[in-house]
């Protein structure tokens, strides 16, 4: 088969596929034994969640605080006509506020089936992992990430930690919004 004649053969694939897609089906997973995760950082700290977990990840919309809430809970924003609850998940990990920047994101989840917008210092796009090569996560001792984090894959140089959103939207703290 020719150059030419497999560029077409995988432009085809690629149409086919693009075309066979619907919004909101997306399972996360590529291959038996593979996953796609959107990469992005809180810190210092490269971490990695399951496209299955993060349906979109956007900058910063304007928003409203709500007052009698943790202070981590930064407020509420209309995004695509939904109600976004917008949590500073390094504030809410580590206790420390994050600075908003050019490059700080929003990644959208659902918690109860409702959307939850967790800000996040930078986000650099989807990588794909392969399931076997997953280690046991090596956090500093006192990580605010340990009960959340407890995989990480290496890509190249770089260590990029799982972060389970499930756990984390299953903690009774992370649910119990209402200031003290």
């Amino acid at each position: 088969m020719s150059a030419v004649n497999a560029s077409f053969e995988k432009l085809l694939d690629y149409e086919q596929r693009s075309q066979a897609f619907e919004p909101g089906q997306a399972s996360g997973r590529v291959h038996g034994g593979e996953w796609a995760g959107v990469i992005f950082r809180i810190g210092e700290t490269p971490l990695a969640c399951s496209m299955d977990q993060v349906h979109e990840f956007l900058p910063i919309p304007a928003f409203t605080p709500v007052p009698g809430t943790k202070p981590w809970i930064l407020g509420l924003a209309n995004v695509h006509g939904d109600l976004l609850t917008i949590i500073d998940l390094a504030w809410y990990l580590a206790g420390e506020r994050s600075q908003i920047t050019m490059r700080t994101r929003l990644l959208i989840a659902s918690l109860r089936g409702r959307p939850v917008g967790l800000l996040v210092d930078e986000v650099f796009g989807q990588r794909h992992f392969v399931t076997d090569e997953g280690k046991n996560a090596r956090l500093p001792a006192g990580s605010p990430l340990k009960s959340f984090v407890h995989k990480q894959y290496r890509s190249g140089k770089d260590v990029w930690h799982e972060l389970d959103l499930e756990t984390l939207f299953t903690t009774a703290e992370f649910l119990n919004g209402a200031a003290a």
